[in-house]
């Protein structure tokens, strides 16, 4: 079977659109990311957006930019298929849907050993970013030792079974403060679906709340930020200090 020159010449303008378009809307997807974040000021809302997105945008870019790649290797070698023939024509398909699925899981595999390191940078310094009260005065992060006067009991006893982080803010001038509650081991849970790093509470449920004389029970439902797979367990609370204020 021969392929005509007209062919060949219209498949490779497509191929050349094809590549210009896919690595125009990886760069899209990574540009959107970006500005939604530069637009959010408020640095939890900015550390909850990057928390929850940044996975899938870059995922996204990342499948454009593989298939900008396997348009190019069906651009490449036109000469050799108009000299030798049809079949170097489904070779270089071939080679190309072989591209796609070695690269697929090269990146995959990165983003498993990467992606929870580069992602948790980014959070801490978001989340150590100086906040400014609403009178314009910079707050201070209070240390572990200062904050449970400012928390309520609930808050204390989440910490106390590492469920949740709280980071307590004070504006000194004024006493204005600000709590803000921080999952602290959603990087270090591994989907058992997908396997990316991405499993997070969606939702916590206090089916027994903690005393001074009996322990507590949360459950918390798990969805990953990245294949949706869903799945819930239980947590127990220690019981309440009685020296807690």
């Amino acid at each position: 079977m021969e392929i005509s020159d007209s062919f060949l010449g219209l498949w490779n303008q497509i191929m050349f659109y094809s590549i210009l378009a896919s690595l125009a809307l990886g760069v899209l997807a990574l540009v959107i990311y970006e500005f939604n974040v530069l637009r959010i000021k408020d640095y939890k809302l900015k550390y909850d957006y990057v928390n929850l997105h940044e996975i899938r945008y870059f995922w996204f870019a990342m499948v454009f930019f593989l298939l900008a790649g396997a348009f190019a290797i069906n651009s490449i070698g036109t000469d050799l298929i108009k000299e030798m023939g049809a079949r170097w024509f489904y070779v270089r398909v071939f080679i190309s849907l072989s591209f796609m699925v070695v690269a697929y899981f090269a990146v995959n595999s990165l983003l498993k050993i990467l992606y929870p390191k580069k992602i948790a940078r980014r959070l801490q310094k978001l989340r150590t970013a100086p906040r400014i009260s609403p009178d314009g005065n910079v707050m201070r992060r209070l240390t572990e030792e200062e904050e449970d006067v400012h928390m309520e009991k609930s808050m204390i006893a989440e910490e106390e079974v590492q469920v949740v982080d709280y980071d307590v803010w004070l504006d000194e001038k004024t006493g204005y403060k600000k709590i803000e509650k921080y999952i602290i081991h959603d990087q270090s849970i591994e989907c058992p679906e997908c396997g990316f790093y991405t499993l997070v509470i969606s939702s916590e449920e206090v089916v027994k709340k903690p005393t001074e004389a009996e322990s507590g029970i949360i459950i918390e439902h798990l969805e990953c930020k990245y294949c949706s797979h869903k799945q819930k367990r239980e947590i127990s609370v220690s019981r309440l200090s009685a020296n807690v204020v």
